[in-house]
């Protein structure tokens, strides 16, 4: 089977600044793919990128066999973007937003129907989402989000820190929403900084630091190549 996303030679430079020093990886079907490093590593320049968001300075990007930067508009109709600083209407109840957000993808009221029901299912919110989103705790709001982000069930879902703030038991449920999603077809781009969450969720891992990746592979196969108990330990270990 093909890939969902192929990167090949990806660069991103601001002026003299190189963010992407021209980086290889690849989504597999039914696959979450992971991207780790410090701050400034270039993960989110990267997410950006395919969710369309930045332009290329140079490489090729594939997106199920088409050609991501010339076709940007068949891209966007089969991705979902949530980045880490993402925020809803907080003047808008829960239900209202989801209406809203749902009517951009949907061809037809039914099929806004679908994506609405689809999330509210994700957001376990119940009543609540009849209530301003203002209202809402961070966990709650993350799962709205989330839920906004998966409603369309894209062909690939791009994450941002999808736990970032929450306590544990939201970020387990957000995990487990994640889990279910990928069984159900959907491919994952992910960062985080969580090691615990990346080691849950991935399949694949890719270590990126400077603009550049270090090293790719199965949480399993990266802690016994570097001998580490840890993924934290497996970056420390490659960014000697």
């Amino acid at each position: 089977m093909p890939n969902v996303l192929t990167v090949r030679g990806l660069k991103k430079s601001y002026g003299t600044q190189m963010a992407l020093a021209g980086i290889d990886f690849e989504v597999r079907a039914g696959e979450v793919f992971a991207l780790i490093g410090p701050n400034g590593a270039g993960k989110t320049t990267t997410l950006r990128i395919v969710a369309t968001l930045l332009t290329t300075t140079a490489g090729e990007i594939t997106f199920l066999e088409h050609d991501h930067c010339k076709e940007p508009e068949f891209v966007r109709e089969k991705i979902s973007y949530l980045p880490e600083e993402a925020g809803a209407y907080k003047d808008m109840k829960g239900l209202d937003y989801l209406h809203f957000m749902a009517a951009f993808y949907a061809r037809t009221q039914e099929e806004e129907k679908e994506f609405v029901d689809r999330a509210v299912a994700i957001t376990e919110l119940g009543k609540r989402l009849d209530t301003k989103v203002g209202t809402y705790s961070k966990g709650m709001t993350r799962k709205l989000l989330l839920a906004r982000a998966l409603m369309t069930k894209p062909v690939l879902a791009i994450l941002d820190e999808p736990t970032s703030g929450l306590d544990v038991l939201n970020a387990l449920e957000v995990r487990e929403i994640v889990r279910r999603y990928v069984r159900e077809g959907t491919s994952v781009l992910l960062s985080s900084h969580n090691m615990l969450e990346i080691e849950f969720l991935s399949d694949r891992v890719a270590l990126i630091d400077k603009g550049r990746i270090l090293d790719t592979g199965t949480p399993a196969e990266l802690k016994d190549k570097h001998q580490a108990k840890n993924l934290e330990e497996v970056f420390r270990s490659s960014v000697r």
